[in-house]
């Protein structure tokens, strides 16, 4: 049974402002901390000394700007006050447009500098309250950043990413850019030793996204044809690996002809260079103007008319956001005549969370990395997040 008071106490707690210490971080010899993590085998940033001392963090002062984003090692650490619980050491995170649009600013955000940032991650339980029984102390968990409140209409019928509070870390709550977080542990899944450091890093909330994009909003399956925008992000790259799976034919698009032969390397069947092209157009010439079944954009502005033109007769389209833009246009005489089907689609709930945790556990997630840089150049790896030339995730390492 739900523990509803413990989950709104955990909720409750995570609202609170985040004080700041002056003193750095203490550390135990390296020496020790090596010896204790071959002995336990578990990372060496797991015996830190006791949380009551600061810990380091990628935060922003302001919204606006790159500029204000600032490594800091004097924010304290969170503290595990109540009911439902888990205190995670992380160890890597990876970063998503959403933490651009968090440093830009998003409407209606209000943050308490230092603001840290950061939506996915993985780490090691370090602490839980005393209700938690799922989750253990050492035990290597990735983590969910949508949290609900449990007790809502859309919560009991298991449509956590439609409650009336849903909240996401680093957006509307203090994110996972630290060597500490508190999170509820409902939102996090325990993952065995044979999921390597690599493949959690790469885990996150966009394979959370292409999975309720492909598998649970346009249900994805044999005989379809599948195209998605984008191929270099990490969205992209998961709907391209669950559609594989479920039998479809993918085509992907990318400006980069660097990115669409690694696409293919992943399995894509269709590639389109769309710089300078009308891939709607390009997509009927090579379908004999039938068009594809599915289209997965998470562009906006740019590309929605040309992923209408792409889309064949009663078609599915499933959009996750609007990076170039959200504001949209659509002849409607399309829509009805064509009798298309167009979807939203925002994170996942628990049993999608479990079932992507699941592939990861199967080994059937193994989505490639673009590189590793360390916590303190945060601001340079969202500089190069910022500049479109990633191919794979982008991870931020936390845990030494």
């Amino acid at each position: 049974m739900r523990n509803r008071v413990g989950d709104a106490v955990a909720l409750n707690c995570l609202l609170s402002p985040i004080p700041r210490l002056p003193s750095p971080v203490p550390r135990l010899p390296p020496p020790v901390s090596r010896l204790l993590s071959s002995v336990f085998r578990l990372p060496s940033s797991v015996f830190r000394l006791p949380s009551a001392f600061p810990v380091h963090a990628l935060t922003i002062s302001a919204t606006g700007s790159l500029d204000h984003v600032e490594f800091r090692t004097d924010i304290a650490p969170p503290a595990l006050a109540g009911a439902g619980l888990v205190r995670l050491r992380m160890q890597a995170a990876p970063l998503n447009h959403l933490d651009l649009w968090t440093v830009r600013g998003l409407p209606g955000m209000q943050i308490t500098p230092p603001w840290i940032i950061g939506s996915d991650g993985w780490g090691v339980v370090a602490e839980v309250a005393a209700d938690v029984t799922h989750v253990h102390v050492g035990d290597r968990v990735v983590v969910n950043s949508g949290l609900s409140c449990r007790n809502c209409e859309y919560c009991n019928r298991g449509e956590q990413p439609l409650c009336v509070k849903f909240r996401v870390l680093g957006e509307h709550l203090p994110g996972t850019l630290a060597e500490e977080l508190v999170i509820p542990a409902t939102n996090v899944r325990a993952i065995p030793p044979s999921v390597s450091d690599a493949e959690a890093s790469a885990f996150g909330l966009a394979v959370m996204t292409a999975w309720r994009m492909v598998v649970s909003r346009a249900q994805v399956g044999p005989g379809d044809d599948v195209l998605i925008w984008g191929i270099g992000g990490g969205v992209a790259q998961a709907a391209l690996l669950f559609a594989k799976a479920r039998g479809a034919r993918v085509w992907v698009t990318s400006g980069s002809d660097d990115k669409l032969a690694r696409a293919r390397a992943l399995g894509a069947d269709e590639t389109i260079n769309h710089s300078g092209v009308d891939v709607g157009r390009e997509v009927r010439a090579r379908t004999g103007k039938r068009g594809v079944t599915v289209v997965i954009d998470s562009v906006g502005t740019a590309t929605w008319e040309q992923s209408l033109g792409a889309l064949g007769r009663g078609g599915r389209l499933v959009t996750c956001g609007g990076t170039t833009g959200h504001e949209l246009t659509t002849d409607v005489r399309k829509l009805f005549w064509n009798q298309w089907t167009i979807m939203g689609s925002t994170m996942g709930n628990d049993a999608e969370f479990q079932a992507v945790v699941d592939e990861l556990i199967a080994g059937r997630l193994a989505l490639p990395v673009d590189s590793t840089i360390p916590l303190e150049r945060g601001r340079e790896a969202l500089e190069r997040l910022q500049s479109g030339t990633q191919f794979g995730k982008i991870v931020l390492r936390i845990g030494a």
